[in-house]
């Protein structure tokens, strides 16, 4: 089943956007489930983490697109975003938000059905693995290679990623095993879990990560690690 949310404030254009939508499902044997809002602070506050696509409107009355789309990526730096307009003017800025692409009210089946397969065959064949958690913040779907590293906070974890950081309720052994498993993770540290695609060098028993932060590497786990990062380069060339 694939999620799409629709986001805009006209029923008739909803409408019809969805008439396009089945009747591309059909012609491709897709089975598409929808999620329609008509403003964009609606939308926020119902906001799915699972949602695979959004088709936005850049102009609503109470919350605009843009601003939707801005919480959206401090959230959810994976989603397929698509916007909608009318106007020209607002495409460009669109991007900054990481949209997939824009089409131009009203949107013809054609236009659609080239968007749709350039999205399946560009984002949907190859999706990334993500990590979904909550917390007293919100719901956050976050790439595994966009995790910069994972470092103990009180009895839980801080995830540090790139558009922010945000505690995970679990503790370092949980984390470890949903992290580890995945071949650019490694533990230099009881308390430390770090990216390795992020190392910019090793300076003895101190890691320099590409985002300038420092993280130590203790002594009992120093052998271990080295080797491990050590085979992860050697993979990468």
């Amino acid at each position: 089943m694939f999620k799409i949310a629709i986001c805009d404030d006209e029923d008739i254009f909803i409408q019809e956007l969805k008439k396009h939508l089945n009747r591309y499902a059909a012609e491709t044997d897709r089975d598409f489930c929808y999620f329609v809002y008509h403003d964009g602070s609606e939308f926020l506050k119902r906001y799915n983490a699972e949602y695979d696509l959004i088709f936005m409107d850049i102009r609503m009355e109470r919350l605009n697109g843009l601003k939707t789309a801005e919480a959206i990526r401090q959230t959810d730096s994976s989603v397929g975003l698509i916007f909608l307009t009318s106007f020209r003017e607002y495409v460009w800025k669109g991007y900054e938000y990481r949209a997939v692409n824009y089409m131009l009210k009203p949107v013809s089946y054609p236009v659609l059905q080239r968007e749709l397969d350039r999205y399946f065959a560009r984002y949907r064949n190859d999706k990334e693995p993500y990590l979904v958690f909550s917390n007293d913040s919100g719901r956050y779907k976050v790439l595994y290679k966009d995790i910069c590293h994972a470092e103990t906070y009180r009895r839980n974890v801080l995830l540090h990623f790139d558009g922010g950081r945000q505690v995970i309720y679990k503790n370092m052994k949980e984390v470890s095993g949903l992290l580890c498993q995945h071949p650019q993770f490694a533990q230099c540290h009881r308390s430390f879990i770090v990216n390795l695609s992020y190392i910019r060098s090793v300076e003895g028993l101190e890691l320099l990560l590409t985002t300038g932060e420092r993280i130590p590497v203790s002594q009992p786990k120093r052998k271990k690690f080295m080797q491990r990062l050590i085979e992860y380069m050697g993979d990468q060339l």
